[in-house]
């Protein structure tokens, strides 16, 4: 299918912001020793980059190859985060987990890397270094077709639809759902932040605790902190990756 060159590239453009944004969540996470979540925020950092990649080749920083073996790892990183939360919760760490999106997610860049890197192998007899995205998406430009299985990529579409519709129809910062780098955010007046408040009264504050109180001298940086680190900005990239990545294998099909 040709598709528009600046349709591609305003993709592409919104995926090196989710990059972006991503790089840094790790960053402000780092600068505030915070902990958890970074698994996410180097995902989406990779898928990023990976994406803007195959929308634009000219962007392409690894080859087919590397990426097809940086997303298996990625893949069987979170079947395993969800296999341990499915071990802790039951049933509704799949069904309502935190990491399932990320799954797929990250399932689906496998996949549309290894067709890429079966189009690479086909097209010159044996290499697997080709770093070519799918310029042939382009009205009038030439590049690789990938050697995708449509029933399959179709599944992943599918998937990757329902994910996205669950993703925008859930409240950014209601139970935690949308975090990455550092704690998790309790809405005020929950009875999770009136369980946590009990728990703080019955210890003497610590070194810690008067530290997270304390105003904050470098006030661009946590202003930075509760921009990046929000749930609606981490909602906003996830939304955005499922989009793109489900726009990619339905142009493709």
């Amino acid at each position: 299918m040709s598709i528009p060159a600046g349709i591609l590239g305003s993709f592409a453009a919104i995926m090196i912001l989710v990059a972006e944004v991503s790089a840094g969540q790790l960053l402000i996470g780092r600068a505030w020793t915070r902990r958890g979540g970074t698994d996410i925020a180097v995902s989406q950092l990779l898928m990023g980059i990976a994406m803007a990649a195959i929308l634009v080749p000219g962007m392409s920083i690894l080859p087919n190859a590397v990426w097809e073996v940086v997303f298996a790892v990625m893949t069987a990183w979170f079947a395993w985060c969800l296999g341990r939360e499915s071990r802790a919760r039951g049933a509704a760490a799949v069904a309502d987990g935190h990491y399932v999106p990320h799954l797929v997610h990250s399932a689906a860049m496998l996949y549309i890397f290894a067709a890429l890197t079966g189009a690479a192998v086909a097209g010159s007899g044996t290499s697997t270094s080709g770093t070519g995205g799918m310029s042939g998406m382009a009205g009038g430009s030439s590049g690789l077709t990938p050697t995708l299985h449509a029933p399959l990529a179709l599944i992943f579409a599918l998937l990757l639809i329902a994910c996205t519709v669950h993703d925008l129809d859930r409240s950014a910062g209601v139970d935690g759902y949308f975090h990455v780098v550092g704690r998790r955010s309790v809405l005020a007046g929950s009875a999770l932040a009136a369980a946590a408040a009990g728990s703080v009264a019955l210890r003497q504050p610590n070194r810690a605790d008067a530290a997270e109180t304390a105003p904050r001298s470098d006030s661009a940086l946590y202003t930075a902190e509760r921009l990046l680190l929000s749930p609606a900005v981490v909602k906003g990239c996830q939304v955005a990756i499922g989009v793109t990545m489900a726009f990619i294998l339905i142009t493709i099909i």
